[in-house]
């Protein structure tokens, strides 16, 4: 079994935000797989289903960037899951825009909602998938940046990186994460 985790903001408000790139994967994820995302737990919108023959819950922390790490624990504790299995989908300010990237293990670097996660699960060694967002014209206007709306061909170009890692992600259930890095990376 297979937990993916999608980071993000509650969707009404930040919806088409950079910092909602692992909700839009997620999303595109539950739709391909008709996996309803419906159900609640845990601060969480999530919901069930198989990917090549797979289990795999699909959740989308509802308590904000800062804090998903709580439910990641959550989810995690109640499923009984090793690291290995969970799977973490984030926008990241350090990778171009529309390019993904898979990594096994690491830091949190400066995205705060990884901080939550690898504070909550007490490790960084767990796969994730960071989606590039680019850099904000002036540095200090981080915030702004990642919560703030994207123009139109803006949001096509982060929906490429959103479209392949969702790919990415099928790759990682099906062959595994090494072979995933290298088709991916």
């Amino acid at each position: 079994m297979y937990l993916i985790v999608g980071l993000g903001n509650p969707e009404n408000e930040y919806a088409r935000t950079r910092h909602n790139m692992g909700f839009d994967t997620v999303n595109i994820i539950a739709n391909k797989y008709k996996i309803e995302m419906s159900r609640t737990k845990f601060n969480s919108i999530y919901g069930s289903g198989t990917i090549n023959n797979e289990k795999v819950i699909l959740v989308k922390p509802q308590t904000y960037m800062n804090l998903s790490g709580t439910a990641v624990r959550e989810f995690t504790n109640f499923y009984k899951l090793e690291k290995e299995d969970i799977i973490i989908i984030y926008d990241d300010m350090d990778i171009e825009k529309g390019i993904m990237k898979i990594r096994k293990k690491g830091g949190a670097g400066t995205h705060n909602g990884m901080k939550s996660v690898v504070q909550e699960l007490g490790t960084e060694e767990f796969p994730r998938v960071r989606i590039g967002i680019g850099t904000p014209e002036h540095k200090n206007d981080a915030i702004n940046y990642v919560i703030g709306h994207i123009p139109d061909e803006e949001y096509e170009i982060l929906q490429t990186g959103v479209k392949k890692a969702s790919e990415a992600i099928e790759e990682i259930i099906k062959n595994g994460i090494d072979i995933a890095m290298n088709k991916y990376n």
